[in-house]
């Protein structure tokens, strides 16, 4: 299993700043683009390529908080994480309120898709602006669910070095439990933003 960690020189930890990430990605992609290469040989043309590639597969999970978790704790434990399928009874009455608002908003998608009325094209419209409403409002109530989360990792990650073998094994318990939870929040909040495109149009 390549170490994107070490693609990009970097130690493995639970958090980057994303912008230094992308600064770094992109002074490393300068260097490797393949272009550089197109006089050389056909073995260091590969390699560029190879490379290149690496790096960008490299960039596009480190700069996401859930996939750079996701990938630390494989290399960490050399396993992935578990499957995310049963939703914490906490979380259960928040996953049912989404899910329903959800399946409200891909009906209305349905019916607007199907309506060629003038007239009822208006009435849709209405309730689509509506749901939009509802929808906005949700991932509104999310976002700062996810942020805690987010804030989590980065204390964690503010005593990562420090953190001698029991005291790592304890940050990473905890990256852990917190792995799932950032995941159904993005799910979530993925969820409400793409309805709000598709009632958009």
């Amino acid at each position: 299993m390549t170490d994107f960690f070490a693609v990009f020189g970097e130690q493995r930890r639970p958090w980057l700043e994303a912008e230094v990430l992308k600064q770094k990605f992109l002074a490393l992609s300068a260097e490797a683009h393949p272009d550089r290469a197109h006089t050389a040989g056909a073995q260091e043309r590969q390699q560029a390529q190879d490379r290149y590639t690496s790096l960008n597969a490299a960039y596009q999970v480190l700069r996401e908080p859930k996939e750079r978790l996701r990938h630390l704790i494989e290399l960490e434990r050399g396993t992935k994480p578990g499957q995310i399928q049963r939703i914490p009874s906490d979380l259960m009455n928040l996953s049912l309120e989404v899910g329903e608002i959800c399946r409200q908003a891909d009906a209305l998608v349905q019916e607007k898709a199907k309506t060629s009325s003038p007239l009822l094209q208006v009435q849709v419209f209405e309730r689509a602006q509506a749901a939009t409403e509802k929808l906005g409002a949700v991932q509104r109530s999310l976002e700062p669910r996810r942020e805690e989360i987010l804030e989590q990792i980065r204390a964690l990650d503010a005593t990562w070095d420090e953190a001698g073998d029991p005291g790592r094994s304890t940050s990473l318990a905890r990256l852990e439990e917190l792995y799932p939870l950032l995941t159904y929040y993005e799910r979530w909040i993925a969820q409400a933003r793409e309805r709000i495109v598709q009632l958009a149009f």
